[in-house]
């Protein structure tokens, strides 16, 4: 991979990574446009740590205070009823999903995941899910509000975006719709949610990624690739989180959709592969 591929992945992971499109459809996608190689599930998962550190950064006195709750009820059982302890408790919860089936299916994901009419029709499919949350979810909900059960489900859900095209933010916000969140309430959780999944995956696969081989040239690259993801990410979450206070998802349900569509007509004439 030469330095101007890494350049231009780091920008679409960085873009894609928390809008509800799927970063590592894009990843699949834009070289398969491009004419370059796949640059597999390692480097996707490898670059996602730069838009992990975005999330750590961006929230992080959200996240040290759940983490200063969560370990002080540990020892405290007053201290295990508050709202900063029991959200530890959530994303632990919500992780767990995730964590399991991918190791379960690691070599799948590797592989059959990548497959662009399998990534076509995710896109297609979780457009029209995010669709019908928008149109039925009925928004009252805020970050208070939430349960162990919103935890729960939302791990489940967010198990599902191993496969490219899901969209790890857009299979938890639409789930947080359809479990009666606001937009902001269900990125803010998402995001939240993310951290340990993303952060564990992506050290995971860094192990295989930088051990496989003596090419300074690799490793250059992948670093590029992952402090444009971090820089150009920031920026992302704070764009949706704005834009989510006063809009809808509308518009990344039509280009899912279309998106879906082109990628499946692209992939049915050979056009790309």
């Amino acid at each position: 991979m030469s330095i101007l591929q890494s350049i231009v992945l780091g920008i679409v992971q960085g873009l894609t990574e928390f809008l509800p499109i799927s970063s590592t459809a894009h990843l699949r996608i834009v070289p398969a446009f491009l004419g370059w190689d796949d640059p597999g599930a390692a480097f996707t998962a490898v670059t996602q740590l730069g838009t992990m550190t975005a999330v750590l950064l961006y929230f992080r006195a959200d996240l040290w205070r759940i983490a200063q709750a969560w370990a002080r009820g540990l020892r405290d059982r007053d201290v295990r009823s508050e709202r900063d302890s029991l959200m530890g408790w959530y994303i632990i919860l919500g992780t767990i999903p995730i964590g399991v089936l991918g190791l379960a299916f690691h070599n799948q994901i590797e592989k059959g995941a990548r497959d662009l009419y399998l990534i076509g029709s995710a896109l297609i499919v979780m457009g029209l899910l995010l669709l019908l949350a928008e149109r039925v979810g009925r928004r009252e909900r805020d970050m208070d509000d939430l349960t162990r059960g919103d935890g729960a489900a939302m791990g489940l859900a967010q198990s599902l975006a191993l496969v490219p095209g899901v969209s790890r933010s857009g299979v938890t916000i639409t789930t947080g719709l359809f479990l009666g969140l606001t937009r902001t309430a269900a990125a803010r959780f998402s995001f939240l949610l993310s951290v340990p999944a993303v952060v564990l995956s992506g050290l995971f696969e860094l192990k295989d990624f930088v051990g496989g081989g003596d090419d300074n040239t690799a490793v250059a690259g992948l670093l590029v690739a992952t402090l444009l993801a971090f820089v150009v990410g920031y920026a992302s979450i704070a764009f949706l989180l704005r834009y989510l206070v006063s809009h809808s998802t509308y518009i990344f349900v039509a280009y899912r959709l279309v998106l879906g569509c082109v990628v499946l007509g692209l992939a049915g004439a050979g056009l790309i592969s």
